[in-house]
Parts: C-alpha cells; structure tokens; sequence
C-alpha cells in the first residue's frame, strides 16, 4: 500500500494526449423528440405511491418482449436510464441490439439512444445529459447526449478502456485512459466544472479498472488503484489525491462517492465501510455488501456480504442504523439506484411476483418507492 498523500500533476486546457490518443467527435442536432427540463427542484417527489412498479415497460404499460438490464436513477427521482434488448419499448424499434432507454417517470414515456451499448449507462445528476459506452468504428466511444438541448457528443478510446462518471450536468465529468500496452498506466481526466479545462491524475503501474467517482459539482474524485487494492480521493482545488483513505496495509473496492462529496463507500473483507470524508473516519457496515449510496450520504443500499448472483436488497439509514426491505426477491443493483433520501431505489430481477400481470418470463426493471 502506499503513502497516505500524493502531489499530482495539473493538465491544463484541451491540449492533446499523446500517448492516448483520444479524440473528440460533436455533432449538433435538435430532434424532434426532445424534451423538455423538468419544470421544478421536487423531480418525481409525489409521483408515485409507496410500493413496486415495473419501469421497462412500454408508455401504454405494454410488457417488454425481451430482457432489461443496467438501470440507474437521477438524485430528483424523475428519470431512469437502463438497457434492454425489448424491441417493443418504443414505436418503430425493431432492432435486436441491447439499447439504451430513458424512462421520464412525470410523462411515463421513453426515449431510445444508439446501439449496441456496453458497460452501464449513466444520467447526470440533474437529469440532462445521458451518457454510456457503445462501438465507434474499431474502436469504443463513450457518448453523450443532451436530453433537451439536442446536441450529441463522442469520447473515443482507441483500443483502450473507457470509463466515467458524471455531475450535475456535462460539464462535471470524469474520464480514465488507459495507456497502450506494454505500459501500465492509467489516467483519469477530469474537466473544470466551469471552463472545460482539464486535470490529469495518473496511476502508475495499474492495469486494473479505477472506477471513477465524481461529485456533483465536479470538485471531488474517489478512484480506485486496482493495483495496490487502495482508494484514494482527489480534490480539485490543490489537484492532490490523499489515501489510501482506508488506511496502509488494508485491500479495499470502490463503490460510490456520494453525489454530494461527502462520503465514499468502499468494501473491505466481509464489510462495507462508509468513509466520512469531513472527519476522515469510516462507519463499518459490518456483514453486508454495500451497493449503492443515495446522493445525500445517508442511506446506502445492500445485500449480503459474499453475494454474487441476485439477492434480496436492503436499504439502510446509516444515521439511525435501521433497515428496510427493498425486495425480497432475488434482485441486483448498480451505484446511482438511489433517489436522494432514499425515498427510490431501481433494481434489476427476473422475479414474476413484484407486480401484477408480470409474464414476460424476461429480466425486468423495477422501481421501489419506499417514502
């Protein structure tokens, strides 16, 4: 493990990166299917009813025809992004391509983006800019789309790995470059919040994934050094990343920042902790894997420690140390499930009994509004 603080070198500006070689693709466009911003803070606050509905469905409530994976919710609760290979979740789809839907839970309809998507698709935290990875030429692209204003954006990794998070909105965003082999390296970019300028934090010797985390307003950084097993966090103001915030001589995993900075969930053995970044000290969760944290810090969503396939979910009040059921049947669940204050959460199951009328016999995507 290492020291406990590094100086890290600042990347300035959109100067190009050598050895990565990347690029940047924009295309502007204003489609016809554009909607409109949310019309106020509360987001889905009040639109649904304490209970479980199926969101991979149809807007007239038709089931989908094949299976849905890979969902996440904004902070306000009103949009859900998730995959699917349905063909019938939008008019005219008749591809068999895993693609990328977004459910707008005011309107109940969804939108459709691109093809072929890998990996997990993301929302930014207000809800605007959609974000996941798909196949550019030879090569894998990371796109970007904003959901009103129309405009499509590609970040290309040529035969390396993409990975990112996002903030509030398109200009809070972090990318990792893995560098060419043989060298072992990786970088993850991050772009100002307010000019678009960019800094570098490089991992020397890492060829593991670093499963970027980043903040809403674009100032804080949890990454993980897959490497040495550490977790550091990064700080835009002195461009320094201090850790391993789990202390030397401890192998850590990386789940979610919080969306507001304020904690870092990590697994450690057979427990989750939940890293204070304020005070610098750790909760232990002991016995359960953590999955997710709600944009608050509050309340963090687990399974049992060890699992590896679908299990039941639990979402727990880390300030009171209560549970509550989210499902009792075998579910799964990303970072980004979590509504702020806990009052959402989206999961992945196959089960047939957590709603009426379910008999697809496919993967579905569900929503649990517990307040």
């Amino acid at each position: 493990m290492r020291g406990r603080t590094r100086r890290l070198t600042a990347g300035r500006g959109r100067a190009a990166l050598g050895a990565a070689a990347v690029a940047w693709a924009v295309a502007v466009a204003l489609p016809a299917t554009a909607w409109a911003a949310p019309a106020g803070g509360t987001g889905g606050a009040g639109l649904h009813q304490i209970g479980t509905e199926r969101v991979s469905v149809a807007a007239d409530g038709t089931q989908a025809n094949d299976d849905s994976a890979r969902a996440s919710i904004t902070p306000a609760g009103d949009r859900i992004v998730f995959t699917s290979y349905a063909n019938n979740l939008t008019p005219g789809n008749t591809g068999r391509n895993d693609r990328v839907f977004v459910r707008d839970l005011t309107t109940g309809q969804n939108r459709q983006f691109g093809g072929s998507a890998s990996g997990s698709p993301m929302l930014s935290s207000d809800g605007q800019v959609l974000a996941y990875l798909a196949p550019r030429y030879a090569n894998t692209a990371l796109y970007q789309e904003h959901l009103t204003r129309g405009w499509t954006s590609a970040y290309t990794c040529s035969l390396f790995t993409c990975e990112a998070s996002m903030g509030a909105n398109e200009t809070h965003q972090a990318f990792t470059v893995r560098f060419r082999p043989p060298e072992p390296n990786q970088r993850v970019e991050v772009r100002s919040p307010d000019t678009g300028a960019l800094q570098t934090v490089d991992i020397i010797h890492n060829t593991e994934p670093i499963r970027p985390s980043i903040s809403a307003d674009g100032t804080r950084l949890a990454y993980q050094d897959g490497g040495e097993h550490d977790i550091f966090l990064w700080d835009w103001a002195g461009n320094t990343a201090a850790g391993p915030i789990e202390g030397p001589g401890v192998a850590a995993e990386l789940v979610q920042l919080s969306d507001d900075g304020t904690k870092v969930v990590y697994l450690s053995g057979p427990d989750t902790y939940v890293h204070d970044v304020a005070s610098g000290t750790a909760l232990p969760v002991p016995g359960v894997k953590g999955l997710a944290i709600d944009p608050t810090g509050r309340y963090l969503l687990h399974t049992t420690s060890g699992t590896t396939g679908p299990a039941p979910l639990t979402l727990r009040d880390l300030e009171t140390g209560t549970d509550e059921t989210v499902t009792d049947r075998p579910a799964t669940a990303g970072i980004d499930t979590v509504s702020a204050g806990g009052r959402q959460v989206v999961f992945r199951s196959t089960a047939e009994d957590l709603v009426p009328g379910d008999t697809n016999g496919k993967a579905d995507i569900f929503l649990r509004t517990l307040r």
